[in-house]
This record gives structure tokens, sequence and C-alpha cells, in this order.
């Protein structure tokens, strides 16, 4: 078993909105893991929209966030999930006064 603290992953108290995790190959593809802080006001991708082979499953674990995907745009508060599929360009950002933490997987 392999355990990772959060706390250690960041460099001198400097904010880094997204970690990888884990990663791991499995047959036809890959599987990674990680966290995302995202700042009151900050938006992810900082330009343009994020899109890769991999489905994306996320849980919001505090905070909301705005997630637009799909031609939606929808708030997805702590303790819901969220499934992009592959290939499908979208993009995050914070509008509240408190950050969101998100942990995120890529599967595919």
């Amino acid at each position: 078993m392999e355990i990772i603290k959060l706390k250690d992953l960041i460099n001198n108290g400097e904010h880094q909105t997204v970690l990888s995790l884990f990663n791991q190959d499995v047959k036809d593809g890959r599987i990674t893991m990680g966290t995302a802080t995202i700042l009151p006001g900050e938006r992810v991708p900082k330009e343009g929209a994020s899109k890769h082979r991999e489905n994306e499953y996320s849980v919001i674990v505090k905070g909301s966030i705005v997630t637009k995907t799909g031609g939606k745009t929808v708030i997805v508060k702590s303790g819901e999930a969220t499934f992009i599929p592959a290939w499908q360009e979208h993009v995050s950002y914070n509008e509240s006064e408190e950050s969101c933490e998100v942990v995120w997987v890529l599967v595919g």
C-alpha cells in the first residue's frame, strides 16, 4: 500500500491547483487519481478548455464549483460527484468565497 500525505505535496506553502497522486497503467489504458484545490475566483484551466482521452470522475469534498461541459453549465456542491466522458471539453471555476476541494480520477 502506498500512502501520500497531501500536506507534504505543497512546496513552500505555495498554492498548486491540481495534484496528480497515483498513476497506474492498466490493460488498454491508465488510471490517474489526484486532487484539486480551486481558490475563490480561480478558473481551471486558466485559459481555454480541458479535454483528455480518459473518462473523468470527480467528487466535491468541500465547497462548490461551476462546471461547463457538454453545452451545459452546472454548479456542483460538496457531497456531489460528476462524470465527464473522454474527449469532452470542460472548464471549471470557483465563484464562491471559499476554496473548492475535489478528488478526481481519470480512467482510460
